[in-house]
C-alpha cells in the first residue's frame, strides 16, 4: 500500500486509518524510523512488558527452585 503523508510544522505525521488498520497499529503504538538507501523505513517497535518482582515473589521463585532441585536430586540417585 502506498500513500502520501504530510509533515506538520511541528514534525507530526499522521498515518491514514487504512494504513494503520492494514499494519495492525493503534494509538500509542511505537514505531522505529530508520534511514535506508531507499528512503525512510517505519516499522513497529517491539516492546515487552516487564514485571518488577516483590520480595515475596522472589521467595516464591527460590522455593520453586529448591523444590525442583530436590526432585532432580532424587531422580539422579
Amino acid at each position: 500500500m502506498k500513500t502520501t503523508l504530510t509533515i506538520t510544522g511541528r514534525g507530526v505525521i499522521t498515518l491514514p486509518a487504512k494504513l494503520r488498520q492494514a499494519m495492525g497499529l493503534s494509538a500509542d503504538d511505537q514505531l522505529i524510523a530508520e534511514t535506508t538507501p531507499e528512503g525512510l523505513l517505519l516499522r513497529p517497535a517491539v516492546t515487552l512488558p516487564i514485571e518488577l518482582y516483590s520480595d515475596e515473589r522472589l521467595r516464591e521463585f527460590d522455593e520453586a527452585e529448591a523444590e525442583l532441585a530436590a526432585v532432580l536430586k532424587k531422580k539422579s540417585h
